[in-house]
């Protein structure tokens, strides 16, 4: 049985935004290709640099949101790691984390953080 890996949510919107850097830049790349049919060149540009300015604003926006994410000490290799939510998972070692005593025990589930589920859960442990 293969063995669950918790990604940090910094880290995978870090790593979405990467992405797309990368396919701007393979888009502009496709659209050298093109060189000699010039609106189908200059539609390849515009979308990759449309995919770069959207990294851009994506990383603009997890580095707001990293400020005011919650600096813990990670148990497991006690480093200081950053936590989004009611859980997350350590940056360096995906230790599953959380702040919330009643959630200490738990299976890891990222659901936790909504509001909703956490609703649902409440709801149907006091029945």
């Amino acid at each position: 049985m293969a063995e669950l890996k918790y990604k940090s949510k910094i880290n995978k919107i870090r790593g979405f935004a990467l992405g797309l850097i990368f396919a701007g830049m393979i888009l502009m790349y496709i659209g050298l290709y093109f060189k000699e049919t010039e609106w189908l060149m200059v539609t390849f540009m515009i979308l990759g640099v449309i995919g770069i300015v959207l990294s851009t604003v994506v990383y603009f926006w997890i580095g707001m949101l990293s400020t005011r994410a919650v600096p813990v000490t990670c148990p497991s290799c006690e480093k200081q790691t950053k936590m989004l939510g009611r859980v997350d998972a350590c940056m360096f070692c995906k230790q599953p984390l959380t702040l919330d005593k009643n959630l200490e025990g738990k299976e890891f589930d990222e659901r936790y953080n909504s509001k909703k589920y956490q609703e649902e859960v409440t709801h149907s442990e006091g029945e």
